[in-house]
């Protein structure tokens, strides 16, 4: 008897950047496409150091999904930075919830995977032990919400440390997600220079496998979506939140080729924030690195 196997299953990585969206999604971010050779972007859909909303282009929007299903790239949208659903202050909270609801109708428009917003920080010390008692009450529903809708689901990103933070290293997202009742629309998204600055030294051989280890124990094997793979200008620890090109920072570049062999990351989305010129030329080293270690 003569017993055949399948030939072992080749896992693509979709491997790309933050692209531009100035002077319209589609012109700015497939010319990023080419530019690079990305098959995975990430977009802002509203400014993203501020609380407007803007509806888009539904020209735009159609040319973006058919560009990026014609050439195989994952779209992702990053929401603002402002969002903070753990805030003290009732105003924070709404517009928090606003922009992440507009972000999600328009990640639906473009065709996005998941939606990226930062875990907030509690602010003062005497609203930390309420900060995911409000995150429970806000997101739940609008995770909700999102899964009755189709929109995408939304990937929590673990911020750098500092400022009360109500998740920066790994193991903090078991509070997070729990405190959501492990929705299952709420993913991860693991950005190397936050848990750098966090405290996770990824630079020592074998810290970033150890780190990763932690987070799969702490979401479970299926949370991990998004991977934000940025060096970093500041020392382990430092609490501080400034990117670097891959392998020029402090992580260097060993730790990025450990970080894709890992089994948590094996088809999962990379996208690099590095610092980049206008022709994004940074990136396509950064990229081109990163497929280098796949």
């Amino acid at each position: 008897m003569t017993v055949t196997t399948d030939p072992p299953t080749t896992v693509t990585t979709p491997v790309g950047g933050h692209a531009p969206a100035a002077g319209g999604l589609a012109k700015a971010a497939l010319r990023y496409v080419e530019q690079t050779g990305a098959t995975a972007v990430q977009v802002y859909v509203s400014n993203p150091r501020g609380w407007t909303l803007t509806p888009g282009d539904p020209e735009q929007d159609d040319a973006f999904v058919a560009g990026c299903a014609e050439r195989g790239v994952a779209a992702y949208v990053h929401a603002a930075l402002l969002v903070n659903l753990g805030s003290p202050t009732e105003a924070t909270v709404e517009r928090s919830v606003a922009t992440l609801e507009h972000a999600l109708r328009r990640g639906k428009a473009i065709g996005a995977r998941g939606v990226v917003f930062h875990a907030g920080s509690a602010v003062a010390a005497a609203h930390a032990e309420k900060a995911l008692e409000v995150v429970r009450a806000v997101l739940s529903p609008l995770l909700d919400r999102a899964e009755r809708e189709g929109w995408p689901p939304l990937l929590v990103e673990p911020s750098a440390g500092g400022g009360r933070s109500l998740a920066s290293r790994v193991e903090h997202l078991a509070d997070y997600l729990a405190a959501v009742d492990h929705h299952p629309h709420l993913g991860v998204c693991f950005d190397t220079c936050h848990a750098w600055a966090a405290g996770h030294d990824l630079a020592e051989p074998g810290g970033m496998t150890t780190t990763l280890d932690t987070l799969v124990e702490a979401v479970g094997q299926d949370r991990l979506r998004l991977i934000h793979a940025n060096d970093s200008k500041d020392a382990c620890g430092s609490t501080r939140d400034r990117h670097e090109s891959l392998g020029k920072g402090m992580i260097g570049a060993a730790a990025f080729a450990e970080l894709l062999t890992h089994p948590a990351s094996a088809g999962i989305p990379v996208v690099v924030e590095t610092p980049s010129g206008a022709e994004a030329v940074d990136h396509a080293s950064d990229i081109a690195l990163l497929r280098a270690s796949l």
